[in-house]
C-alpha cells in the first residue's frame, strides 16, 4: 500500500498548498491512503468545521488534530458527525469524536489511524500515551484486522516520540511525530518493520517562525513583551511529511521517504 501523511497544516498558506497540490500527489503518486495533521488550519489554532471540509475535499483520507483539537469551538459538533476526523486518543474522557478508528483504503483494505498526545513539555497533562497506544493496537492485529496502522504521535520531546516508535515497533506501519513545525531528517524504517520520523513538519510558509510571521515572536523573544497577536505567516507554503510503501499481507513498511513539495524547503518526493 501506499501511504502519505503531511504535517500540521499552518494557516491560509497551508489550506492554500493542500488544495493546489495534494489532488495531483495523489493521482500521480497512486495513493492509496492519506493522512493530514490540521492541528494548526484555522488561524493556527485548531481547526473549523468549514477548513476541514476543505483538506477532505483535497483528497485527504482522515484528518489528525492535537492539543488544539477544540480551540475552534465549532470543531466540538462537526466532530461527532464526521468520523474522519480524529482527536487524541488521550486527550479528555469526556471530549467528544474519536482518537483512533478503522478506515477502507483502495481495494477495501483497512487502514488503522490513532493519534496520541505526549506528555512531556507539554502545557496541560494528558494521560499516559504508551497505555493508550497500546490498547488500540492490541485491538486491531497489523496484518489481520487492518492492513496497515498509522500512529501520530503530536507532542514536545523528540525523545518520546522516539520512544513511542520503538515501543511500537511491528505493531505499526507507521509512527510520526507531529506539533513542533521543524521536520526532521531521521525518517527509518525500525527492526520490527515500523516506518519511523519523529516530525513530518509544518504544511506553511517556512519563512517565519514555526509558521507564524516573524516580527511578533522575535519582539517577545528580545524584549520579553507582547506587542500584538501571532498572525500565522502568508507566504507561499511548502507540503512536508513522509511517504510510506507497506506490503499488505504483514502490514510491515518496506520504504520510506521524506516529503518535501515546493515552498522554501529543498524538494524531496517518493
Amino acid at each position: 500500500m501506499k501511504l502519505l501523511f503531511l504535517g500540521d497544516v499552518m494557516g491560509r498558506a497551508g489550506r492554500a498548498a493542500i488544495s493546489e497540490r495534494l489532488p495531483g500527489l495523489r493521482a500521480a503518486w497512486g495513493l492509496d491512503f492519506v493522512v493530514v495533521n490540521g492541528e494548526n488550519a484555522s488561524q493556527g489554532a485548531g481547526l473549523t468545521a468549514e477548513h476541514a471540509r476543505v483538506i477532505l475535499q483535497a483528497g485527504a483520507d482522515c484528518v489528525t488534530l492535537g492539543d488544539h483539537a477544540f480551540d475552534q469551538k465549532d470543531m466540538l459538533q462537526f466532530i461527532e458527525n464526521e468520523p474522519r476526523i480524529l482527536r487524541p486518543l488521550n486527550f479528555s474522557k469526556v471530549a467528544p469524536g474519536k482518537g483512533a478508528r478503522v478506515f477502507e483504503a483502495t481495494q477495501g483494505r483497512k487502514v488503522l489511524v490513532a493519534q496520541v498526545l505526549g506528555q512531556v513539555f507539554m502545557k496541560r497533562p494528558f494521560d499516559d500515551p504508551f497505555s493508550a497506544v497500546e490498547g488500540v493496537l492490541k485491538t486491531h492485529r497489523l496484518g489481520a484486522a487492518v492492513q496497515a496502522a498509522i500512529l501520530d504521535v503530536h507532542a514536545e520531546a523528540t525523545s518520546e516520540k522516539m520512544a513511542l516508535g520503538h515501543w511500537c515497533d511491528g505493531q505499526a506501519s507507521l509512527v510520526v511525530g507531529t506539533h513542533t513545525h521543524v521536520p526532521t531528517a531521521d525518517a527509518m524504517i525500525l527492526p520490527g518493520g515500523t516506518a519511523y520520523l519523529t516530525d513530518a513538519g509544518m504544511c506553511g510558509d517556512y519563512n517565519s517562525v514555526i509558521g507564524m510571521e516573524k516580527m511578533e515572536p522575535l519582539r517577545r523573544f528580545i524584549t520579553g513583551m507582547s506587542g500584538g497577536r501571532f498572525e500565522p505567516a502568508s507566504g507561499e507554503a511548502t507540503l512536508s511529511g513522509v511517504y510510506v510503501e507497506t506490503d499488505d499481507r504483514t502490514g510491515r513498511a518496506t520504504r520510506v521517504v521524506k516529503v518535501r513539495v515546493g515552498g522554501r524547503l529543498q524538494e524531496s518526493v517518493p
